[in-house]
C-alpha cells in the first residue's frame, strides 16, 4: 500500500522469511491503567495507513484508557520485509508492526508474532473469514486482520454509452456479452488486459475452488496443472481475447491506467487507486470513470478476488504485550476500524463497517468481493514462486500465446516446486 486514495490502498508486499526470537511476556496480565503510566507503546505503520485524524483520535482513546502514551513510527514499504525481519530479531522490537497480510505467515512461522488466539476470542468472532484467514497460521492466531483492498472493474461510461450499454453487467457472461458490444460498435478496445496481470488470475482460480499448491507428504507442489486452475485460465484467455495489450507484460508495463487514460479503453481491472492515476495523466477523463465489482458466473455473487491488505501483529519480543493488545482492542474497535475505513476508502475487517464507505464509489464496488475473496497460498514457503521471473506469469503467457493450461503448467512447474523447496 505505497499510494493513498481515498478509494484505496495498494497491496501489501510479498512474503519473506523472518528469524526472530521470543520475548519474555513483560507486563502481561498485569492491564490495570495504573501499570501502564508513563510507558510509550512504539507501533510501525506504513506510509498512507494512518490517515492524521485516525491517529489523532487513537492516541488520546489510548492515552485515556492506558495512561500510557502511543508512538507511530511510518514506515516505507520498499524494503520494508527485511526492516521487519531485522526488527523482529532484536531484544527491543516495535511493539505493534503492520505486516502485509500475505507476509504474516512466514513472520509467524519463525516465532516472529506473539499468539492473539486470546483477542481473537475477545474482540475477532464477527471478522470476515475470509480477510481474517491470512492472520491464522498452523491455527494459531499471530495478528488481527486490520483493511484490505481489491480489484474492481474501472470503466469509461462514455464509451459505454456509445455502445448503446445501459446497465453495468451482473454475470460473467453478461460481461463477456458487453465487451462483444463495444468491440462491434466503437472504435475502443472492449478491455485492456495484460497477459501477466496475474492476481486477477489468481481471483479466478479462487473463484474456481482451486489453490495454487498441494502438499505431497511433507512438503508444498505445484497445483498449476489442477483441472480448476485450467478452468480459471480459459476464463482469463477469454477476458484477454477482447484486449490488444501485450501478452508477456503485467498490469504495470506499461502502466495499465495511464493506457485507460487515453480514452480509448472501455474498461481495465485494477486497484481504486489506479482510478486516480488515469486522472493524473489526463484530468479530462475523471467525469467519465464508472466502478463494478468483476463480475462473477452468477448475479448473486461477485467474482472472487485477491484481497490484499495489512495486518496488526505484536512482535513476540515485545516486553508490552498486554499494552500492545490494549492499542489492538481500540484500533480494532467498531469505531476506529470504521473510521479508517472512512478516511482511506479500504475494506474494514467485518462486514458490519461496510456502511462506512457509502458515497465512496470505487470502496463501494470492491466491497461485495471482500466475502468472497482469497489469498495467495499462506505458507512460509510462497515467497520465493514470486520472486521474479515469475514462473506463473510465464504460464499465462504461454496459454495466451497457443499452449493449453496443461502444456503451459508442465513447462513451470519444475521451477515452482524447487522454488517451494527452499529453505526459509
Amino acid at each position: 500500500m505505497k499510494r493513498k486514495l481515498a478509494a484505496a490502498i495498494v497491496i501489501a508486499g510479498m512474503m519473506v522469511s523472518v528469524s526472530a526470537c521470543g520475548g519474555d511476556d513483560g507486563d502481561e496480565g498485569n492491564a490495570g491503567p495504573d501499570s501502564f503510566k508513563g510507558q510509550t507503546l512504539t507501533v510501525w505503520a506504513m506510509d498512507g495507513s494512518t490517515p492524521d485524524q485516525w491517529v489523532t483520535d487513537v492516541s488520546a482513546a489510548f492515552e485515556k484508557k492506558t495512561g500510557a502514551k502511543v508512538k507511530f513510527e511510518t514506515q516505507k514499504w520498499d524494503g520494508i520485509q527485511q526492516k521487519i525481519t531485522t526488527a523482529l530479531s532484536e531484544s527491543t522490537p516495535p511493539d505493534v508492526i503492520e505486516v502485509g497480510n500475505t507476509q504474516t505467515p512466514a513472520y509467524a512461522a519463525t516465532g516472529g508474532l506473539a499468539e492473539l488466539d486470546d483477542l481473537k476470542k475477545e474482540i475477532g468472532a464477527d471478522w470476515t473469514p475470509s480477510v481474517s484467514q491470512s492472520s491464522v497460521y498452523d491455527g494459531k492466531q499471530y495478528a488481527a486482520p486490520w483493511y484490505f483492498t481489491s480489484r474492481v472493474v474501472i470503466y469509461n461510461k462514455k464509451i459505454w454509452a456509445q455502445a448503446g450499454i445501459k446497465d453495468v453487467p451482473k454475470t460473467r457472461d453478461e460481461f463477456f456479452k458487453d465487451l462483444e458490444t463495444i468491440d462491434k460498435k466503437t472504435d475502443a478496445e472492449p478491455i485492456y488486459l495484460p497477459g501477466q496481470n496475474w492476481y486477477f488470475f489468481d481471483g479466478l482460480t479462487i473463484g474456481q475452488g482451486a489453490d495454487l499448491v498441494k502438499k505431497e507428504g511433507d512438503k508444498y507442489v505445484s497445483n498449476l496443472g489442477d483441472p480448476k486452475v485450467s478452468k480459471a485460465m480459459e476464463i482469463y484467455k477469454k477476458y484477454a481475447s477482447y484486449s490488444q495489450a501485450p501478452k508477456d507484460k503485467d498490469e504495470a508495463t506499461p502502466q495499465q491506467a495511464e493506457v485507460f487514460a487515453k480514452g480509448k479503453t472501455g474498461a481495465f481491472i485494477g486497484m481504486g487507486w489506479e482510478a486516480a492515476t488515469a486522472v493524473n495523466a489526463n484530468k479530462a477523463i475523471e467525469k467519465d470513470l464508472g466502478y463494478f465489482p468483476i463480475p462473477g458466473e452468477t448475479a448473486d455473487k461477485p467474482e472472487s478476488v485477491f484481497l490484499g491488505g495489512s495486518n496488526l501483529a505484536v512482535a513476540a519480543g515485545s516486553k508490552k504485550q498486554a499494552l500492545a493488545k490494549e492499542f489492538l482492542r481500540i484500533a480494532l474497535s467498531d469505531q476506529y476500524e470504521g473510521q479508517l475505513a472512512k478516511l482511506n476508502g479500504v475494506i474494514p475487517n467485518k462486514k458490519a463497517l461496510e456502511s462506512n464507505l457509502k458515497g465512496n464509489l470505487v470502496a463501494e464496488a470492491i466491497a461485495p468481493g471482500a466475502s468472497v475473496g482469497g489469498t495467495t497460498p499462506l505458507i512460509p514457503e510462497w515467497g520465493a514462486v514470486e520472486n521474479n521471473p515469475n514462473p506463473i506469469k510465464s504460464y499465462m503467457t504461454s496459454v495466451l500465446n497457443g499452449k493449453s493450461p496443461a502444456e503451459a503448467a508442465q513447462q513451470v512447474e519444475d521451477e515452482i516446486n524447487k522454488r517451494l523447496a527452499q529453505q526459509n
